[in-house]
C-alpha cells in the first residue's frame, strides 16, 4: 500500500507493494482464501486498502496499524 519510494527505502523482506491506487486491478491475480496483509507508512492507506479486499471477498486480511512507523523488525 506504499508508494514505490516508500517501499524503496525501507520495507519487509518477502512482502509485494500493491500501491493502493492501483489495488483494485492488481487484486484480481490475488488468491482470495490466501492470507492478505497490508501495510502503509502510517496506517491510513492500509485501512483503506482492508476494507476494500474484505469486501472483494479476501477472508484472511490483516491490517498494521501504526504501519511501518509502527513496525519494528
Amino acid at each position: 500500500m506504499r508508494t514505490p519510494a516508500e517501499y524503496k527505502g525501507k520495507h519487509i523482506k518477502g512482502f509485494q507493494n500493491i500501491p493502493l491506487n492501483v489495488l483494485n486491478r492488481q487484486a484480481a491475480g490475488l488468491k482470495k482464501d490466501q492470507e492478505v496483509v497490508v501495510i502503509c507508512q502510517s496506517g491510513m492507506r492500509s485501512s483503506k486498502a482492508a476494507s476494500q479486499l474484505k469486501k472483494a471477498g479476501f477472508t484472511t486480511v490483516t491490517n498494521v496499524r501504526g504501519g511501518m512507523s509502527a513496525w519494528r523488525g
